[in-house]
């Protein structure tokens, strides 16, 4: 098979991170309901991206509809993109992530859909869950020595 077919294309699916960060605290959120990884913390606002909109967009709706919050696009800072695979499952299209820092927004963070969220807390940095979403743990655990502009998860040979 020829790779230039597009059966030998490699899908990816974009998505959008928001990691609100105040100090040396970022801020959260407890997933349930959602079919993955229910019962792990994850960053407080995050989801796909939609076909027509830039992951900046995607990011400052997702924090909307999840948080009731209002982010100004020029608030968000790129912090890392992550290519990732899917280790359990390599014929599942893999991702692409944009993680963004947020550091000013207008409102008070809440959860807007409480059938995907069952908390939202602000967490230390030196003090984050044990349960946390293992590829948005890789980004936290880093975020204060810094990331490169791009790095990649899931794979074998990373």
């Amino acid at each position: 098979m020829n790779c230039k077919e597009a059966a030998c294309r490699n899908p990816l699916v974009p998505v959008a991170y928001v990691i609100f960060r105040r100090d040396d605290s970022v801020l959260l959120q407890l997933r349930q309901g959602t079919g993955y990884m229910d019962g792990h913390w994850a960053t407080a606002a995050a989801g796909h991206v939609e076909p027509r909109e830039s992951a900046i967009e995607a990011a400052v709706r997702e924090a909307h509809e999840e948080l009731g919050v209002v982010i100004d696009p020029k608030e968000l800072v790129p912090l890392t993109t992550m290519h990732r695979g899917q280790p359990t499952d390599p014929d599942k299209a893999g991702r692409v992530d944009f993680f963004f820092i947020c550091e000013s927004w207008a409102g008070n963070p809440h959860i807007m859909e409480a059938s995907k969220a069952a908390g939202l807390q602000w967490y230390s940095l030196n003090g984050l869950p044990k349960t946390v979403v293992p590829h948005e743990r890789y980004v936290l655990d880093r975020l204060t020595a810094g990331l490169p502009p791009m790095v990649s998860f899931g794979f074998s040979n990373p």
